[in-house]
């Protein structure tokens, strides 16, 4: 989306540590980051960035979640952190690549006092004014980097991070670049044994993202599951399908599925075999794709042209 014009509020609400948050519209670097107070909820604001909600973070309490998709995350990185696969570190440490108001680094530091949480964020400005907002916990628990998240991925030593989660979107969609085999190789690289990469997939109802996605990640990682309600993953309409990889069996722990469907939104999970049965339709993404040839089953057709009869439109290609 273009960058959105809007006046700032007072210089009193928007420059000065500790000002806490101030209902609005401000300019940032990507455009407009709007702050909603939840009417529910005293404490609750509404993070909204070019017009899509992006975050919600309660000042009390930050094991409160109220995006579903965020329940679903940590419901499965704290049922593989229990297992006897994950060996536990001296300290938890998480990249965020996506920051937004902070929501899921803010959750881990208070469920995971000794965690360590990079959040990668690409608009600096939004990342100065969500520290001035909430209050965010200080380094080394959560230090915030203004960068392109490929970029910083790419530039951190090898088996460096225990969890990686990716939650970028440049309005609805992930930028291809965060989608591809060589970006994921990457992600792969810099988790440590056992690590998770856990990916918030914004899918449309044909499906065709989330099945690529999970063909990359399959491609990748020996072990694969995925998150998501029944009527997403039905195609039914757009939503979050949660894929998550790692080395390590995931989705084992007998109470993850029984957590998954308590939600307010029930939530399933799929495993390894059907992540793979899902995706194999797909092509695995890359960063330099090749053309299929014309003869190619996925290919569009080719019509002559003829003015008088309007050709159909192509076929949608996985």
């Amino acid at each position: 989306m273009g960058r959105q014009r809007s006046s700032r509020p007072p210089a009193e609400n928007s420059g000065q540590r500790g000002d806490g948050p101030a209902a609005g519209s401000y300019d940032i670097d990507t455009g407009t980051a709007e702050l909603i107070p939840d009417g529910d909820n005293p404490d609750g604001w509404l993070l909204k960035l070019n017009g899509v909600q992006s975050s919600h973070v309660d000042l009390s309490d930050p094991l409160r979640l109220d995006f579903e998709y965020m329940r679903w995350i940590v419901a499965l990185v704290e049922s593989q952190w229990a297992t006897a696969s994950f060996p536990a570190p001296a300290r938890h440490r998480v990249l965020h690549l996506g920051g937004a108001a902070c929501s899921m680094a803010r959750y881990l530091v208070a469920a995971y006092p000794d965690s360590h949480n990079l959040v990668v964020e690409i608009d600096s400005r939004l990342a100065d004014l969500v520290r001035i907002w909430f209050n965010l916990p200080r380094a080394p628990q959560l230090k915030i980097r203004a960068g392109e998240a490929r970029a910083v991925t790419e530039s951190l030593p090898d088996s460096s991070r225990d969890l990686i989660i990716r939650d970028v979107f440049a309005g609805p969609v992930t930028p291809k670049p965060l989608t591809t085999a060589e970006f994921t190789a990457q992600v792969h690289r810099v988790l440590a044994p056992a690590g998770v990469y856990v990916i918030n997939c914004g899918a449309p109802p044909s499906l065709v993202v989330a099945r690529q996605e999970a063909a990359t990640l399959a491609a990748e990682f020996a072990h694969t599951v995925i998150i998501a309600d029944p009527p997403m993953l039905k195609g039914r309409r757009y939503g979050n399908i949660i894929l998550a990889g790692s080395d390590a069996p995931l989705g084992e722990n007998p109470l993850l599925p029984r957590t998954l469907l308590g939600g307010a939104m029930p939530a399933q999970l799929w495993n390894d075999r059907q992540v793979r049965q899902f995706g194999r339709p797909a092509a695995v993404l890359t960063d330099n794709p090749r053309p299929l040839p014309r003869d190619h089953p996925s290919s569009p057709p080719i019509h002559a042209a003829d003015p008088s009869t309007p050709a159909p439109p192509p076929a949608e290609t996985p």
